[in-house]
């Protein structure tokens, strides 16, 4: 009998190269509001990526020190109003606000509901709307990164296309015409949905900067794209196995090397 040359692995080798020590003592801080999903999910990305992930509440008035700010995804307040409209008024989100605004520029980071309140707080342009095609998407998604020059984008090069999952029911970009010839213009579209626009967002945009390039929002989830075997089954260079997509991993390294470097881009 012809032997099999084949043979699938009985265990899949899940490891990954050990994180930074030097990026251990930046603090991250991971905000939970009522409603609040990826929250752990975004914890565990940063302590992988080899940073410090430090639990905020939304209640508390109080930053605890920490060095950037990461608002996850989620449906806060059940998306009531509309979504991130309620979140936006929470105590720590006026910490937050004044963090990114000052001198220091602090790194703030809005994943999915967390981009929808950065929106509604006008730390970012535009506004999030319901899906063009009035259903809830979830999928893995083809990026493309526009803008290196921000704190979350560092580590990729310009144009470099990624693969992280998307999920959202509230993804569609909008703006005034103004607002979009700005963002053009000025550079400020972080991330662009590649190959098929899954909610109907203006020119294809998945992710927005502010001007200083300290405060980055997008719809999809580079947080489940950070651990070989949870991630994935691509990435932007063609196919994985075993769910090993860590196409996101980088957009955290990035804001915890920049910390480091004192505010310059990793």
């Amino acid at each position: 009998m012809a032997s099999n040359t084949f043979e699938a692995p009985l265990v899949a080798d899940l490891s990954s190269p050990s994180p930074d020590g030097t990026l251990v003592d930046v603090r991250v801080g991971i905000v939970t509001f009522p409603g609040t999903l990826d929250d752990r999910d975004a914890a565990r990305a940063i302590d992988i990526a080899g940073g410090t992930s430090v639990p905020l509440w939304y209640a508390d008035d109080d930053l605890q020190g920490v060095d950037a700010v990461i608002l996850p995804g989620g449906f806060s307040y059940g998306d009531y109003l509309r979504a991130g409209a309620i979140s936006r008024f929470a105590p720590l989100m006026s910490r937050i606000v004044d963090a990114a605004n000052s001198d220091a520029a602090m790194p703030v980071l809005g994943i999915c509901n967390g981009f929808q309140i950065l929106t509604e707080a006008h730390l970012l342009p535009g506004s999030m709307i319901r899906n063009d095609h009035l259903k809830f998407v979830c999928r893995d998604q083809r990026l493309r990164v526009e803008n290196t020059e921000t704190a979350w984008t560092a580590l990729y090069t310009a144009g470099q296309e990624i693969v992280v999952p998307l999920k959202n029911n509230d993804g569609q970009y909008v703006c005034d015409q103004a607002t979009l010839d700005m963002l053009e213009a000025e550079g400020r579209v972080a991330f662009r949905y590649v190959g098929h626009n899954p909610n109907g967002s203006l020119n294809d945009i998945a992710g927005v900067t502010n001007a200083r390039g300290n405060v980055v929002g997008l719809m999809p989830h580079p947080e489940h794209a950070v651990e070989p075997g949870f991630g994935p089954d691509s990435t932007g260079q063609g196919p994985v196995t075993m769910g090993d997509g860590t196409d996101g991993l980088d957009i955290f390294i990035s804001a915890l090397k920049t910390v480091v470097n004192g505010g310059t881009r990793a």
